[in-house]
C-alpha cells in the first residue's frame, strides 16, 4: 500500500489545480454547493440537486427542519445510550468512575475504561454519522463550525464527560439561528465554564474570606474566559477593546459557575453565586455598569452578540469557512449589516452570503483546501460506502493532525490551506485514499459488533491507567501510549485480516460519475491511462478532491 500512495503523490503533485470556467457549468454549479453547503455528494446527489435547481436546494439547507430524515439513520442514533445522557447523568457517571479507582482496584479503573471510551466512542459516533448521512447538511457544516468557533477540548477534567451535552445542547439546537441565544448557551454550559476556568473567577473579597477561614477553593479572579469571549467569540482581536476592558468583564461573570451536586440531582448546569461575585461598579466599553448580580453577565452578552466588531468578525469567519481564505471585503460588509439589521440571526446572514455573486463565481469554486475533517468525511460521502463503523475514520482524522474534539486551544482548527497543505499531509491523505479506494478500512465490517468495539475503545479511546481530574485524554480516535491486553491486540489483529479477506474495492466509474463536474480534463486524463485498481485512490487523492 505504501508503494501505491508514493506512486499516486508522485502522478497527482505535478496536476493541474480544478478547471475554472467563465461560468459555473450546471453541473459545476450542483458540485459547488453539494461541496460548501455539505461534505460533498454522494452518489446520486449531483443529479437530484441539478432537477431540485440550486436556488431550491440552498433554501432547503437554510431549512433543515423541512427535510426528512432517514429512519435507518435515526435508529442508529437513537441506538447510541450515552448520546441522550444530560449532563447531570454524564457527570454522575464520571464522578462515581472516579471514585472507584482512588482504591487502585484494577477492575476499576477496566471498568472506567470502558465507560468513559464508550462516551467518547458514542459521541464520535453520532458526529460523524450524520455528517456523512444526514441529509441536512448544511447544519452538520454548522454545529462543526460552531463548534470549533466555541471550542472546547474534550481532553481537559470533567470535559471528558460534558462534551456530548455541550454539543448537543449548546451549539445544535442554536447553529442556524439566533447568535445571542448561541452565545448564551456556550457561556452557561459547565462544560465552557470548566474549559476556560470560569469555574474558579471569584472577587478578590470573597478568596480572603476564604482563605481567612482556612478553605480550599478559588482564590480571585481569572480573566480566561472573558478574554476568549471577546478576542474569539464576539468582537475579535482587534474589536477595539483594551485589557481594562477584559478584567472589567471577568469581573462581571465572577459568580458564573456550576453546582456538581445540583447538576446530579436536579440537572441543573448552570448556577450563579452571589458569593463569588464582584459586587463593585464597572467601566466597560465605555459603560458604567452598576452592582445587579448575574445580570451583569447577561448585559454583556446582549452588548457584544450585536456589536458592530461582533458582526464583523463573524461575518468575516463565516466567509472564509464558505468562500475563500481571504474572502471580498464587500462581502463582509454586506453579511454584517445584514448581522446588524436582524440582530444577529444567523440564518439570514447565511442568506446574504449564499445569495451573493461572490459565494458563486467561477474563483471560488475549488478555491478552499478542505481541513482533514472535509476531506475524510467527504471521502466517504463520495464512495458511498455504508459507515457502521467510525473508527477507521477517527484514526485518519488523527493521523492528518484533526483528531475530533481534540484541538486543546480555544481558538479552534484553522480552516486555511495554509494550515494544513504541506507534502506529508498530502502523502497520509493520499494513503488514507488509497486505504478507502481498494476497500480496506473495515468501515462496516467486523468491528462494528459491541463487544468487540469496547475492546477497542479499552485500547484505542483511553489511555490503560486511571487520570487524574486536570489531565488530558487523547481525542477520540488516539491511539493510547500503554501496551494494549493480549485480548485487545488479537481481536484487533483479527479484525484486520477479516477487513483485508473481505475488502471490496470502489468502482472508479461511480465514483468519477459521482463527482463529475469537479474534475479537471488533466487530472480525469491521469486517472485513466492508469491501472484500473488504481484509479479510484487517485480520484480520492487528486489536487480537485482535496478543493472544494
Amino acid at each position: 500500500m505504501k508503494r501505491t500512495a508514493a506512486l499516486i503523490v508522485v502522478s497527482l503533485l505535478c496536476a493541474s489545480s480544478p478547471l475554472l470556467a467563465a461560468d459555473l457549468a450546471t453541473d459545476q454549479q450542483a458540485v459547488h454547493v453539494l461541496n460548501r453547503l455539505g461534505y460533498g455528494p454522494r452518489p446520486g446527489d449531483v443529479e437530484r440537486v441539478k432537477q431540485m435547481g440550486v436556488e431550491r436546494y440552498i433554501d432547503s439547507q437554510l431549512h433543515p427542519e423541512s427535510i426528512p430524515m432517514p429512519q435507518d439513520l435515526e435508529a442508529r442514533l437513537k441506538s447510541l445510550e450515552t448520546v441522550s445522557w444530560s449532563a447531570g447523568d454524564a457527570l454522575r457517571q464520571f464522578n462515581e468512575l472516579r471514585k472507584e479507582v482512588r482504591n487502585e482496584d484494577e477492575g476499576a479503573k477496566q471498568k472506567r475504561r470502558l465507560v468513559l471510551g464508550k462516551m467518547n466512542r458514542e459521541a464520535a459516533d453520532a458526529r460523524l454519522l450524520r455528517a456523512i448521512d444526514s441529509p441536512r447538511q448544511l447544519q452538520e457544516v454548522m454545529v462543526e463550525f460552531w463548534f470549533n468557533h466555541f471550542n472546547v477540548f474534550a481532553g481537559k477534567g470533567v470535559d471528558r464527560a460534558l462534551i456530548t451535552s455541550y454539543e448537543r445542547d449548546a451549539i445544535r439546537p442554536f447553529a442556524m439561528g439566533s447568535f445571542r441565544e448561541l452565545l448564551g448557551a456556550t457561556a452557561h454550559h459547565p462544560a465552557m465554564l470548566y474549559y476556560l476556568d470560569n469555574v474558579v473567577s471569584t472577587s478578590s473579597a470573597y478568596g480572603e474570606q476564604l482563605a481567612r477561614r482556612g478553605n480550599k477553593g478559588p482564590r480571585g479572579l481569572n480573566e480566561n474566559y472573558a478574554r476568549e469571549l471577546m478576542e474569539l467569540h464576539t468582537l475579535g482581536v482587534d474589536g477595539g477593546y483594551t485589557q481594562k476592558d477584559v478584567t472589567e468583564l471577568a469581573r462581571m461573570l465572577t459568580g458564573w459557575t456550576y453546582q456538581p451536586q445540583r447538576m446530579v440531582r436536579f440537572n441543573e448546569n448552570f448556577s450563579f453565586d452571589p458569593r463569588r461575585h464582584d459586587q463593585g461598579v464597572k467601566t466597560w466599553l465605555g459603560r458604567t455598569v452598576q452592582p445587579s448580580g448575574q445580570r451583569e453577565g447577561e448585559m454583556a452578552l446582549d452588548v457584544l452578540a450585536v456589536h458592530p466588531a461582533t458582526a464583523h468578525h463573524i461575518s468575516f469567519q463565516l466567509a472564509q469557512y464558505f468562500v475563500s481564505d481571504n474572502p471580498p471585503p464587500a462581502l463582509v460588509d454586506r453579511m454584517a449589516k445584514t448581522w446588524l439589521a436582524t440582530n444577529g440571526d444567523i440564518r439570514s446572514v447565511l442568506k446574504t452570503l449564499f445569495t451573493s455573486d461572490e459565494f458563486m463565481a467561477p474563483q471560488t469554486a475549488g478555491a478552499k483546501f478542505k481541513t482533514p475533517y472535509q476531506f475524510v468525511i467527504s471521502a466517504v460521502r463520495a464512495s458511498g460506502v455504508e459507515v457502521t463503523n467510525v473508527q477507521p475514520l477517527l484514526g485518519a482524522m488523527t493521523q492528518l493532525g484533526m483528531p475530533l474534539y481534540g484541538c486543546q486551544t480555544p481558538d479552534g482548527y484553522k480552516n486555511t490551506q495554509e494550515a494544513w497543505l504541506n507534502p506529508d499531509a498530502l502523502t497520509r491523505r493520499i494513503t488514507f485514499a488509497t486505504a478507502l479506494g481498494s476497500g480496506r478500512m473495515a468501515l462496516s465490517g467486523p468491528l462494528a459488533d459491541q463487544q468487540q468495539r469496547q475492546a477497542m475503545s479499552a485500547s484505542a479511546a483511553l489511555p490503560a491507567r486511571a487520570m487524574a481530574d486536570g489531565e488530558m485524554m487523547p481525542p477520540a480516535g488516539a491511539v493510547a501510549p500503554a501496551a494494549n491486553p493480549p485480548m485487545v491486540t488479537n481481536t484487533v489483529a483479527a479484525n484486520a485480516m477479516a477487513a483485508a479477506a473481505a475488502a471490496q474495492p470502489l468502482d472508479p466509474a461511480r465514483l468519477q460519475a459521482t463527482l463529475d463536474g469537479s474534475l479537471s480534463p488533466r487530472t480525469l486524463g491521469l486517472v485513466a491511462s492508469n491501472p484500473p485498481d488504481l484509479r479510484a485512490a487517485m480520484l480520492l487523492g487528486s489536487p480537485d478532491f482535496m478543493q472544494h
